[in-house]
């Protein structure tokens, strides 16, 4: 079984917590399924769960490289400067990332509030791009767009490999073929 969820921002990315957080047992019904993969609890979209851990394995192990494409508002104007930083791979601390394919994109229109909204500065302007990666380090969106110059205000993931959030709202699931 392979089900998608469009995890909501705040959402923890496992079953139980002790401190009374959300995680994913608020949204996902079903039984022996575990996530492949994780998002932070500040960022949002597409979770693929399974109990297949072949599945599991194949969807999220770097060697098999599935590319996982975000939507990501940074803080500022990005410019074409950055994009081909991005492009060629950034360092970081833990070292180079892969190359990335990255492009400014317009706020999608389909795009849901996000609770609570991101702070808002009349005079600072903020920028939206398509970053897609084929890696999976701890927080490597975030740290990425920092290391170029525009920290991440929104991290949305919207596609894993073939399988994408179509339409999915935030909170909701999807049984997969």
């Amino acid at each position: 079984m392979l089900i998608a969820l469009n995890k909501p921002y705040g959402v923890l990315c496992q079953f139980t917590d002790e401190n009374g957080r959300r995680t994913l047992a608020d949204y996902v019904r079903q039984k022996d399924v575990y996530a492949a993969g994780r998002l932070d609890q500040d960022s949002e979209g597409l979770l693929l769960l399974t109990d297949d851990g072949v599945l599991a394995h194949r969807l999220t192990d770097p060697r098999h490289k599935q590319p996982k494409t975000y939507l990501v508002q940074v803080d500022g104007e990005i410019d074409e400067a950055a994009l081909l930083a991005l492009k060629k791979g950034v360092s970081l601390n833990d070292g180079p990332t892969l190359p990335a394919t990255a492009e400014r994109v317009d706020e999608p229109h389909w795009l849901w509030p996000r609770n609570p909204p991101v702070r808002f500065r009349k005079h600072l302007p903020t920028s939206w791009l398509s970053l897609s990666i084929r890696e999976g380090r701890n927080r490597q969106v975030r740290r990425m767009t920092a290391a170029v110059g525009f920290p991440t205000l929104r991290l949305i993931r919207v596609r894993i490999g073939d399988h994408a959030l179509d339409g999915l709202a935030p909170g909701e699931t999807r049984v997969l073929s």
